[in-house]
């Protein structure tokens, strides 16, 4: 089985192809002094910027516009940092595993903190957003060491789609589109239903992949019955 951080990458989303090769175009053309920790670093701080935009949300809706374009920036920083080490042979396969996995954790929680803070989503609603991708993420690093493949994306789903669908909401709601209502005496809003849907799809489909890896790894373990004692 392949060591955990050089196993090979499958990723099934509905972007993926599109996706990996805008991202090598890109990388051939980053100026030779842009490095992928520096791309890395852009993705945190552009998090910060998201979570921000949306706290500022609060005084004025057009912040919006702000957190959408920020989230075309963190998607930059996020997935262009490992093409650009892949293309120029760069790569450090342990380091950039462990620095990309924590810095996607943390980029995580500062958005979904921000989401909640704002008008537009409850931040319980936020939170639960931020722990069911979180245990989706540590699945996909237990699939890694057990099963030595890397699978991004759950299904046809994957981060870049996550993010087209947020900035998709951004827009509606900067636009103007209502999407407050009331249920059970608790304020809701469009984006709480997408989100707490989004969040059932995924516990479904972390439910669903958690069987198939457990079949698998059955398979190849088979359980041991117990000898009698002579």
């Amino acid at each position: 089985m392949p060591a955990t951080a050089e196993a090979p990458r499958e990723k099934t989303f509905l972007l993926a192809r599109p996706e990996a090769r805008a991202l090598e175009w890109l990388a051939r053309r980053v100026p030779a002094r842009v490095l992928p920790d520096h791309l890395t670093l852009l993705g945190i701080v552009a998090a910060v910027g998201i979570a921000i935009a949306y706290v500022l949300s609060n005084g004025d809706s057009a912040w919006l516009w702000a957190a959408s374009g920020l989230l075309v920036v963190h998607w930059l920083g996020d997935s262009l940092d490992g093409t650009l080490a892949r293309v120029r042979r760069i790569e450090r396969p342990k380091y950039g595993y462990y620095l990309d996995h924590l810095v996607d954790a943390i980029a995580t929680a500062i958005i979904g903190i921000g989401l909640g803070l704002s008008p537009f989503l409850l931040l319980a609603t936020g939170m639960v957003l931020v722990i069911v991708y979180l245990v989706l993420s540590i699945n996909t690093y237990l699939e890694t060491q057990t099963l030595g493949v890397f699978r991004l994306g759950y299904g046809r789903l994957g981060p870049t789609e996550a993010r087209l669908g947020l900035i998709a909401i951004n827009t509606a709601v900067a636009l103007g589109v209502p999407l407050g209502f009331e249920v059970a005496g608790v304020g809701l809003t469009g984006m709480d239903v997408v989100v707490l849907g989004g969040v059932g799809i995924m516990a479904i489909a972390l439910a669903v992949r958690a069987l198939h890896t457990l079949r698998t790894l059955a398979e190849r373990e088979p359980a041991g019955r117990v000898r009698p004692a002579a």
